[in-house]
């Protein structure tokens, strides 16, 4: 199936419905599908074919979601930006894939046009937002057909181009086809069809569209036909304030957006009743975490797992199966899982290893970097680079990223078991913890903690809080009190800019 078949099955099975609700204003399933067909039109007059790459880069709104499906009508590839991206980001992006068309809002209009400086093939830059700017296309909209461009894409055509967070170097971009993304939708809205509803499903769309989590809930938003409240971004008072005002049943978040929920001081005043599940993915959720949101607003967590590279999503937590704190659950229907050590051998279960995947979700490649790709893929499994292990009955427990294990004095060290222990002191709000160079034991530990607001304890508790509960080689050399913890656009904790930070250890390492 290609992606564009999803709207014309949300349409031929529940038939026209207000499909978004954004800043007081209905949009229809039908109407969102004729402006993207219009859109396709004016795109193909613009020059895009089959394969040319187009950048999609503004805040969420429904022109988000046309745009998305308009470039896929023409037979393009999307290529989502955060809108948030600084101008040198955009600029290798461009750089790099090279689009013909870049599709962004007037507010963002400089900012792309500098990124766009200095490209041997600049591409052409419109807007969506304002009719009454040149450089939008709205007019031509109005003047196009609304029916379907003819388009020969096949279902293993490319359909996404989505880049990387580059938090371990430079952005890659990772091709999805048609069948990667649709197949991962359908396996998901599988999955979701589980929790079990006894009223009009209205999803709260909060995550940025823009980035491979948000992308892909949408597609499952249409393949269950939910009615979605999409937010600008994300901000707790506007959140709670949707929760009850459209009485929203479910939603996908962040760690860090149920941490902001969670401790929103007026959180208490909103009706939140009509919650039945919310899904978390892309970070990982710190249990202590889990349960007080879970307490508090009376509404169930199903954690997942992904990555871009598996269009995204590889586990889900089965709301008719036992639920396992600290698991993100089991493997999408269809999709494989296997942890094998680092010889490519697998491991029994409840041991540690690097987390393999295959399944018809497994993206193609990395844009224009074969090294790396061959690196990814190997004899048909995606290695993640994700430390994991999965327990008799198949669940998956994810350690920590491969890249991020502490290595000291011989021993392997998962940050998140030291950053999860640190979280359960009732003064501490967020952790952090990476590695610093260390000529005697390889590396020693470094954490960084963000305490409650008049909390008193000291770093010196902090640090003998873990000795009494870790091992003494897991136990932090260096633990510093800081107003906030460095993150990327979606909310996730950037061990690069930490371990930056933790640079101010050295000279002490060293000594």
């Amino acid at each position: 199936m290609r992606l564009t078949d999803i709207w014309k099955r949300n349409i031929e099975e529940y038939g026209p419905y207000p499909l978004l609700v954004f800043q007081g204003k209905e949009y229809t399933n039908i109407e969102c599908d004729a402006r993207s067909s219009e859109l396709a039109h004016a795109l193909v007059e613009l020059g895009v074919k089959r394969g040319d790459r187009v950048v999609v880069t503004m805040p969420n709104s429904p022109e988000v979601i046309i745009a998305f499906s308009a470039v896929l009508k023409a037979g393009a590839i999307i290529v989502p930006v955060l809108p948030l991206l600084q101008t040198q980001e955009l600029h290798y992006i461009f750089q790099d894939c090279k689009p013909k068309v870049v599709l962004t809002v007037e507010m963002l209009w400089t900012k792309v046009k500098e990124a766009a400086n200095g490209l041997p093939a600049p591409p052409m830059i419109v807007t969506l937002d304002d009719p009454d700017s040149l450089r939008s296309l709205r007019t031509r909209m109005e003047q196009a057909p609304a029916s379907l461009p003819t388009s020969e894409v096949a279902e293993n055509d490319p359909a996404a181009l989505l880049y990387t967070s580059g938090t371990t170097g430079r952005p890659k971009g990772v091709v999805l086809t048609h069948r990667n993304l649709s197949m991962n939708a359908e396996a998901a809205a599988e999955m979701a069809k589980r929790l079990p509803t006894e009223f009009e499903r209205v999803g709260l769309g909060v995550l940025p569209i823009s980035h491979a989590f948000g992308f892909t809930m949408m597609n499952v938003a249409l393949l269950l036909g939910d009615k979605v409240v999409l937010l600008p971004y994300f901000e707790p008072k506007k959140a709670l304030e949707a929760i009850e005002r459209h009485r929203v049943t479910h939603t996908a978040m962040v760690p860090a957006m149920f941490h902001a929920l969670c401790h929103y001081a007026e959180a208490d005043r909103y009706d939140t009743s009509s919650l039945v599940a919310c899904i978390s993915g892309s970070a990982a959720l710190p249990p202590e975490l889990a349960e007080q949101f879970q307490r508090k607003f009376n509404c169930l967590i199903l954690e997942g797992y992904g990555l871009s590279e598996a269009a995204p999503i590889v586990t889900a937590t089965d709301p008719t199966k036992p639920i396992k704190l600290g698991s993100v659950g089991l493997p999408l229907p269809g999709v494989r899982v296997a942890v094998v050590d680092e010889h490519g051998n697998p491991l029994p279960p409840n041991e540690v290893g690097e987390l393999i995947v295959s399944g018809p979700n497994i993206f193609q490649g990395y844009y224009g970097k074969d090294e790396e790709t061959r690196q990814a893929l190997r004899d048909g499994w995606l290695y993640t680079g994700d430390m994991a292990r999965i327990d008799e009955d198949g669940y998956v427990f994810i350690v920590d990223r491969k890249k991020d294990v502490i290595i000291r004095g011989g021993f392997n060290i998962y940050p998140r078991d030291i950053e999860e222990l640190l979280m359960s002191h009732p003064d501490v709000l967020e952790a952090g913890v990476v590695g610093v160079p260390s000529p005697k034991m390889g590396e020693e530990i470094a954490a960084y903690v963000v305490v409650r607001r008049g909390a008193q304890v000291t770093e010196v508790e902090l640090i003998e809080f873990c000795q009494k509960r870790l091992a003494k080689y897991k136990t932090p050399r260096f633990l510093k009190k800081v107003g906030y913890l460095p993150k990327n656009m979606i909310g996730k904790i950037d061990k690069k800019k930490l371990r930056e930070w933790a640079s101010e250890f050295i000279p002490a390492v060293q000594s």
